[in-house]
């Protein structure tokens, strides 16, 4: 890719149609092609999902028209290329900490508490500040922390994806106890309007992170962001000797994110991760079929609508965690985050390690061999 430009214009119009493999193609063909397929028709509920959310928002010429005006903000700041002036130091809050609630995940044998405190995320657009923080269970953030009864350890970061926040379901499908028996304290976040910080009448888990506008998804995930930063300050300040992070699809996104502001990440390991929203909306059925009609009736084009989401993507900023600590993971089968996506991420720290599983998005086949190997890199880059 030319980098005398901005990635949103180097990017190939029809980056979203391209096809690409991986060398496990050829050597398990039956396990990419199969666990392809079955993507294909989960990303379709989804997709439908997404749109339902979307669509309301984007019926109206005047909301275009407004979210045209907004988009411009970010653009501009993308094109600074400057984290400092986006991703601002959070300021001082209290963390709580909690016995976890009757009704919420308690991992068996470990000890757990729940930390809360108040998100001290300010939005970066000032026309966008009531409305955004006018969601008043949003404004409280809310984490989960297994520590060792001894002391603190060094800690690994979960980050879940998008709508599947429950800490259970992760614990579960990323071997996160398997991790706290190898010596590792354990955090795990819960996003922007998901589980207990989503609206009361919100219908699932996700939905005010996706229902509201690109310029409020925008503004959601600086607020991520700012959330994992308040979340390492805190993890650092009980004495973790060592912070890192991975997470799922949105929480790999937003692990390669935090890699571009906090250099004292000891590891970054982006598993299936999201690069382009935009291209991948395009990719996807029905929310390409809606993003085409918003594309039409708006007069706005693809580089422009890019642009106006770059202002959070790891891509749009130098990398300050370096590349030795960097391993992005991929499923050859993958047809949420095609390889395309992931090899764009990897391209973006040169030297990064990549591994590929031969999977789909939620099959992740051989993962005992990613989970060893994330060990190992974790072992790596955390040893005294």
């Amino acid at each position: 890719m030319n980098t005398a430009i901005p990635w949103w214009e180097a990017l190939p119009a029809d980056f979203h149609r391209q096809v690409d493999g991986t060398e496990l193609d050829r050597q398990h063909p039956l396990m990419v092609h199969g666990t392809a397929a079955a993507d294909i028709a989960l990303r379709s509920g989804l997709s439908a999902v997404i749109a339902a959310s979307a669509a309301p928002r984007m019926a109206s010429r005047r909301r275009l028209e407004q979210e045209r005006e907004e988009l411009a903000f970010y653009t501009q700041r993308a094109r600074q290329g400057d984290p400092a002036v986006v991703f601002r130091a959070p300021a001082d809050v209290k963390v709580r900490q909690h016995r976890p609630r009757r009704l919420h995940y308690r991992p068996r044998g470990v000890p757990a508490v729940d930390l809360s405190f108040e998100s001290p995320f300010e939005p970066l657009n000032p026309a966008l500040r009531a409305r955004y923080l006018s969601h008043q269970r949003n404004r409280t953030a809310w984490a989960q922390h297994w520590r060792h009864p001894e002391g603190p350890r060094k800690t690994l970061i979960f980050v879940h994806g998008i709508i599947e926040g429950w800490y259970g379901l992760n614990s579960s499908w990323f071997a996160l106890k398997w991790f706290y028996r190898q010596g590792y304290d354990v955090a795990q976040i819960t996003l922007p309007f998901h589980g207990y910080r989503q609206g009361r009448l919100d219908p699932f888990s996700g939905y005010g992170f996706l229902g509201n506008g690109l310029s409020h998804i925008n503004e959601a995930m600086l607020q991520s962001i700012c959330d994992l930063q308040v979340l390492c300050r805190y993890l650092r300040a009980e004495g973790a000797p060592a912070v890192g992070i991975s997470g799922l699809s949105l929480g790999g996104y937003l692990s390669a994110l935090l890699a571009v502001v906090d250099p004292k990440l000891a590891f970054c390991i982006p598993n299936s991760p999201l690069v382009s929203p935009i291209d991948m909306m395009r990719d996807w059925q029905p929310s390409g079929l809606l993003l085409k009609t918003v594309m039409w009736r708006s007069g706005i084009d693809i580089d422009e609508l890019r642009s106006g989401l770059a202002v959070h993507s790891p891509l749009s900023y130098r990398p300050r965690v370096p590349a030795k600590r960097v391993m992005v993971i991929g499923g050859a089968g993958d047809r949420f985050t095609p390889p395309r996506f992931v090899r764009l991420l990897h391209a973006h720290w040169p030297g990064s390690h990549l591994h590929w599983f031969p999977g789909n998005h939620v099959i992740h086949l051989q993962q005992r061999k990613y989970l060893k190997l994330m060990r190992w890199f974790m072992h790596r880059h955390t040893a005294v």
